[in-house]
């Protein structure tokens, strides 16, 4: 090999390793809530895990599977968030018995499907009315276990969905107990579009779900959310 080529090689991978880089930082915000939902409802320790330290596993994986120099954009940040989802749905199972709940993907179709009829899934995994979710008694009767105080400064929930908080003084408690009320697929779901600032298209591949249930659940929780802080 020339002196060029190696050269030109050299500069190909400092390239490619920056659009690694760049299309890792969406995978921050996202990993960083996951792990702030998984430690307010008690299914990991605080402090356990970072999001660095996901990511950066994520990142290791990537590269010791190999790759395409040539890989797009769009399609690098899709892998990513799969691979990182893949993971943080792995330090769920692994963890739950912190909150002595079962495994995460046992529990999808049944939360799915149990969106599409008139209940949902409380904290316990118990059913419960849609109506009892949106009524904030539910929320303040007994069922304060894994209640927590919301403290996302940027709003980034309420601004997603286009909610104003200052309707309500204390946006930050009803948010934190309608959060902690959600599947944990769900939230994940939610996540993805809040955080990680996915298009339901992209969701739906990452979770391998139809775009229309996606789209259905994503409205689902908005109207929670409007209902609640309305």
């Amino acid at each position: 090999m020339s002196t060029i080529d190696k050269l030109n090689d050299k500069a190909t991978q400092i390239a490619f390793n920056k659009k690694v880089i760049s299309a890792s930082q969406q995978l921050h915000p996202y990993v960083k809530h996951r792990l702030y939902i998984a430690e307010s409802t008690g299914i990991i320790p605080r402090k356990m895990y970072s999001s660095n330290g996901v990511v950066d596993d994520t990142l290791v994986a990537f590269y010791e599977k190999g790759y395409d120099v040539d890989i797009d954009n769009n399609t690098l940040k899709m892998k990513l968030f799969k691979m990182v989802n893949t993971q943080l749905d792995s330090i769920y199972e692994k963890e739950a018995f912190h909150k002595n709940t079962i495994s995460t993907r046992n529990l999808l179709e049944d939360e799915l499907k149990a969106l599409e009829e008139e209940y949902t899934i409380d904290d316990g995994f118990d059913y419960v009315m849609n109506e009892d979710l949106n009524d904030i008694s539910y929320q303040q009767n007994g069922h304060d276990k894994h209640m927590f105080l919301y403290d996302d400064n940027n709003h980034s929930i309420l601004n997603a969905f286009n909610t104003k908080a200052s309707k309500r003084n204390n946006s930050q408690q009803v948010i934190g107990n309608i959060y902690s009320r959600l599947p944990i697929n769900v939230s994940n779901i939610i996540d993805l579009y809040v955080f990680g600032k996915l298009t339901i298209k992209d969701i739906a591949s990452i979770k391998h779900i139809e775009e229309k249930r996606i789209d259905t659940i994503i409205n689902w929780v908005k109207k929670t959310f409007e209902t609640n802080l309305d």
